[in-house]
């Protein structure tokens, strides 16, 4: 045999093909064989068929086109949560017999990292509404919206959820529906919380108050945990988010009741004659003592609101409290 690939075409394919062979098997198979003895992170759990139904959506409308799940150990990231890590992915399988594993983790990062949305952004509701018209919670978005993941009806089913939305944008007759694409949609994007590491990273130990600096201003806490909701300047969403300004809660001068409804959340409570449909849900679980004073006190001073101040104290004082 004439070891020239000039003139033995055979060798020359079987060159090629055969170390196309190996090298997939070399990158691609076996570092994939090798995730599956990664194990998950404790206290994490796998998707439900509702939330596994919302990946299959996630994949198919293209949200892994614009939106990451990597969070780099970089100060530029730390707003999305703690570095990811190998175990975070320990749960994520191909969606079929058919189809691969999906490619979640991205590249492009046209809007915000989504490893942690659940904790992040834990309402519901607001997702619905950003599904609905995205510029109708954060007025600059540039993602697209997706109404057909919702019809309008004029008689409403009692299994039926209705999305609560802004005049603005809500229909002149009927109401917002959600489809079960979207309710598992939502489903899958509640689910995305990323679970604390026991070793001593930024997340463990923030319920310590060891946070990092940059994290230490309340209007950055504000923008990253509440301004989505209550918007950047604090004028909330007509009928779906309440305002902080000109708040009677905000501009009291015992901010007892304040301290409460961030530590703990609020649901289902009238304020200034209009009930919202939406759950304030509680931040203690993920901020410190410090965290939330420092939230508090930028809302209580910001805006034109004049409430009196607080301390790390007065936080621990209403969380031991409420234990």
């Amino acid at each position: 045999m004439k070891f020239n690939f000039h003139k033995n075409h055979q060798l020359l394919f079987g060159f090629v093909f055969y170390g196309f062979v190996a090298l997939s098997i070399i990158i691609a198979i076996i570092p994939a064989i090798n995730l599956n003895d990664i194990p998950p992170i404790e206290g994490s759990r796998p998707m439900n068929t509702n939330e596994l139904n919302g990946l299959n959506v996630y994949v198919s409308e293209g949200c892994l086109y614009c939106h990451t799940q990597q969070v780099r150990p970089l100060a530029s990231d730390q707003v999305f949560g703690r570095p990811s890590a190998p175990g975070d992915y320990a749960y994520l399988k191909p969606l079929d017999d058919l189809r691969m594993t999906p490619a979640v983790l991205g590249s492009e990062r046209t809007g915000p990292d989504l490893s942690n949305i659940g904790n992040r952004q834990p309402s519901e509701t607001w997702h619905y509404i950003h599904l609905y018209n995205p510029r109708a919670v954060v007025k600059s978005s540039i993602m697209q919206a997706y109404p057909w993941l919702f019809e309008i009806k004029d008689d409403i089913d009692p299994d039926d959820y209705v999305v609560s939305l802004p005049p603005d944008v809500a229909p002149r007759n009927g109401v917002v529906v959600a489809k079960q694409d979207a309710k598992d949609l939502v489903a899958y994007l509640l689910y995305l919380r990323q679970t604390p590491i026991k070793a001593g990273n930024s997340v463990a130990s923030r319920g310590k108050g060891t946070v990092p600096k940059e994290f230490n201003q309340g209007e950055k806490l504000y923008n990253s945990s509440c301004a989505s909701c209550h918007q950047q300047k604090g004028e909330g969403i007509p009928g779906a988010f309440p305002p902080l300004v000109n708040s009677s809660v905000v501009n009291s001068d015992n901010a007892d009741e304040h301290i409460k409804i961030v530590l703990f959340g609020l649901k289902g409570k009238v304020i200034n004659g209009v009930q919202y449909a939406s759950e304030m849900p509680p931040l203690g679980g993920n901020l410190s003592d410090t965290e939330i004073s420092q939230i508090i006190n930028y809302e209580r001073t910001s805006w034109g609101n004049k409430g009196k101040t607080i301390s790390p104290d007065d936080v621990k004082r209403i969380r031991e409290a409420g234990k």
